[in-house]
């Protein structure tokens, strides 16, 4: 064993690393007892079919949505300055993604017909547009990596030749990014549309879950697209981290959150217009009941408001602390609107009796199995990360150049007139 294997060991990326494999390891035994045993040994039920896999699928596929937006503002709108973050966020949605596949993979109970979507189209279904958009953006975002796979030293050190044509597809990124837009728009709000059209459960049942879904999607991806950027920048000098990018990605998203706290404003007050059987009791459990302090404390107050005023404020951004902390709680409240969303729905389930339609009530918590595969399933994401900003340095803004301080630029001198 050479000295620069030994030197890695003792870093703190190679127990970060290990650690992340021994979670990987429980989540691949977890989801072969299930593969095996099937669905029985989860606590899903007919009530609660919806649990902890679609909560990591629903919020790791929202926390990609930093790639179709970067991808949008720099080859269409032309903000060139931003591809460096564009390269990260592109990356981190097409682990999103794969994350997301993983979690239906175990999900659907039958996993060895995944395909079936694809090929038998029942088009008035919004999960077979779900499938179908899952399916072709996972492909574009897979085809918009290649370039920087294709760039790596491992691959121009081995298979060169395959490296240059991978980098070749660079020049489809503008069409890439016209798809990207279009499907990952499609799929952001066909998630809520999903829920929406649902009219057996009346708390989902409503046209805002798109759009929410789509809001909440919009500053949840940007911000895990600027704070892993500025992890990485902190934690390995080598990483040439631009705090002017990203700071302009940020202000941007504190904008977005005072627009999304204005459409989860009316979301929340029309659902206390009138009472509706099943949606007036699942609001009250969301707003005065066991899901209250996540909606209110994780959802509202620390996942919208305190990181708007941290964003909003040019003063509290330049404090790198705050800026990470506003980032982290805007990730947090998106997984929270997901969890509180999905979750809600389920646990005020309509029966019809003698005396009329009544509301009842259920309840869910996660078994073992399932927790080992989510984590497992999210430890494979960092992971993924991690490797890509070590050997694929997919968080590197060398290539910019540096803005010229006002202080700096000197006067253009004007040419003196004869007779002066």
């Amino acid at each position: 064993m050479n000295s620069k294997r030994l030197s890695f060991i003792g870093q703190p990326i190679f127990w970060w690393i290990l650690l992340l494999l021994v979670v990987i390891a429980a989540g691949l035994v977890a989801g072969s007892i299930v593969l095996v045993k099937g669905l029985s040994v989860t606590n899903l039920t007919d009530l609660v079919p919806w649990g902890l896999w679609i909560s990591i699928d629903l919020s790791s596929i929202a926390l990609s949505a930093g790639a179709f937006l970067l991808s949008a503002a720099i080859y269409l709108l032309g903000i060139k300055k931003l591809e460096p973050v564009g390269r990260t966020a592109v990356y981190v949605g097409l682990i999103g993604y794969s994350m997301a596949c993983l979690c239906l993979l175990m999900d659907i109970g039958r996993p060895d017909r995944f395909w079936h979507g694809f090929v038998y189209w029942n088009v008035h279904s919004p999960l077979w547009e779900v499938t179908m958009c899952v399916g072709l953006y996972f492909t574009v975002l897979a085809l918009e990596v290649m370039p920087i796979i294709g760039q790596s030293e491992p691959m121009q050190a081995r298979w060169s030749g395959l490296g240059n044509r991978m980098k070749s597809i660079h020049k489809l990124a503008p069409v890439l990014a016209i798809a990207g837009l279009s499907l990952s728009i499609m799929h952001q709000s066909s998630l809520g549309a999903t829920y929406g059209v649902l009219k057996a459960r009346p708390f989902w049942y409503k046209p805002s879950l798109a759009v929410l879904f789509m809001a909440s999607a919009i500053v949840g991806g940007l911000s895990l697209t600027v704070l892993i950027s500025k992890i990485a920048g902190h934690v390995s000098k080598k990483i040439t981290v631009r705090d002017d990018l990203l700071d302009t990605v940020s202000k941007f998203i504190g904008w977005a959150l005072v627009v999304y706290l204005y459409m989860r404003f009316w979301d929340f007050m029309g659902a206390e217009y009138t009472y509706l059987p099943g949606r007036t009791e699942a609001f009250h459990m969301l707003v005065r009941g066991p899901l209250s302090l996540n909606f209110w404390g994780g959802e509202i107050i620390l996942g919208i408001l305190v990181p708007m005023v941290i964003l909003l404020s040019s003063r509290l951004r330049k404090d790198e602390r705050l800026h990470m902390l506003a980032l982290v709680l805007v990730i947090s409240g998106l997984i929270a609107f997901r969890w509180n969303t999905n979750m809600v729905g389920q646990f005020v389930v309509l029966a019809d009796l003698a005396q009329g339609t009544t509301a009842s009530y259920t309840t869910y918590v996660p078994s073992l199995i399932e927790i080992l595969v989510g984590a497992g399933i999210i430890a494979y994401g960092a992971l993924a990360v991690t490797l890509g900003i070590r050997y694929l340095h997919v968080v590197d803004h060398s290539g910019v150049e540096e803005p010229v301080p006002q202080d700096k630029v000197l006067p253009v001198q004007q040419p003196s007139l004869a007779g002066d």
